[in-house]
């Protein structure tokens, strides 16, 4: 066989998401955001005493670590996409880095939470007027970064319908999520709150004397961010896992198969990265066809960048093994 023949057949394995390059620049950003953020923030809250400011100061800075995973996780998998020794591609990285994201916002709840808690027995005295200040500036900051991660992509979800003509017609589908832009978005979205929850804090303590009320919604922001950290570690690790990422896709694939006494004996569907499938798919038949016809089967489907079809004759036919 001619090696012009092989390259006839060879493919690419560039498997990021359509929005890879834009989500980088601006995760970026937002880290500069952050860290800036950070330091006013937890030298705000020592010198005037709140504890809330403290813990969002930290709180921000566990994030401007977990943003620049994010970042380094979109340099790393854009470099490498075309690396051979990555079989699939590095379109899963972002799952990998939303994971570890998930649980660096665990741990910041659970830092919330203790210190919090220990100022419930020992609370300090706060300077209210200029602790408010800076958590204004604080939420402004987190509001704006935001704003740049946010991806209505991750907001609407909208599901692939079969049409008259056996067409696939699709907007955005729930495995074309970017879960390390996801788990970005998440950091400031807490950040974001963990401001909110500090100045009604400061604000109360100031009008009312309730000084109890800071290290409250300290609580109160622990147990918010945890319930995000477990939703974006849930979803994350089904990816890493290899779970099926679309149910109604595997029945579609397996409807359009069986036809003409066609029928699928093995079928496996993954992700690979940000609205990219993979599929290997096993048919018996009494009459086998080339494996390149049960492609052009599946043709239309959205997202199924990666396809591998096995063709097995029924056990009374003479042996025939095709792979494509």
């Amino acid at each position: 066989m001619h090696s012009d023949s092989i390259h006839a057949f060879e493919h690419g394995h560039m498997f990021l998401g359509e929005k890879h390059e834009g989500n980088e620049r601006r995760t970026w950003f937002v880290v500069a955001l952050t860290a800036a953020m950070m330091v006013a923030e937890i030298a705000g809250g020592i010198v005037y005493g709140s504890m809330a400011l403290v813990a969002d100061g930290w709180h921000m800075s566990t994030h401007a670590a977990a943003l620049s995973i994010s970042a380094l996780a979109y340099r790393f998998a854009r470099r490498h996409a075309s690396d051979p020794r990555f079989s699939l591609g590095t379109g899963k990285l972002g799952e990998l880095a939303g994971f570890s994201s998930a649980i660096i916002l665990a741990l910041v709840a659970l830092l919330i939470g203790y210190e919090s808690v220990a100022r419930v027995f020992a609370p300090v005295a706060i300077r209210f007027d200029e602790a408010i200040v800076i958590a204004v500036v604080g939420l402004v900051v987190n509001l704006g970064s935001a704003w740049l991660l946010f991806d209505p992509d991750h907001h609407h979800h909208q599901h692939t319908r079969e049409h008259g003509g056996g067409h696939a017609h699709a907007a955005s589908h729930h495995h074309a999520h970017d879960h390390n832009m996801r788990a970005a978005y998440l950091h400031v979205l807490a950040d974001a709150l963990t401001s909110v929850l500090a100045i009604v804090a400061l604000v109360a303590g100031r009008s009312y004397g309730w000084t109890w009320m800071d290290p409250l919604m300290g609580i109160v922001g622990a147990v918010v961010i945890a319930r995000w950290s477990w939703g974006l570690v849930r979803s994350s690790a089904l990816v890493l896992l290899d779970a099926v990422p679309d149910a109604e896709l595997v029945e579609r694939i397996r409807n359009r198969i069986e036809v003409e006494g066609d029928r699928v004996c093995d079928l496996h569907l993954w992700r690979l990265g940000p609205g990219h499938l993979a599929a290997i798919v096993a048919v018996v038949s009494d009459r086998p066809k080339p494996p390149e016809a049960y492609k052009a089967r599946l043709d239309g489907l959205v997202g199924l960048s990666h396809l591998t079809v096995e063709v097995h004759p029924c056990c009374s036919h003479a042996p025939l093994h095709q792979a494509a």
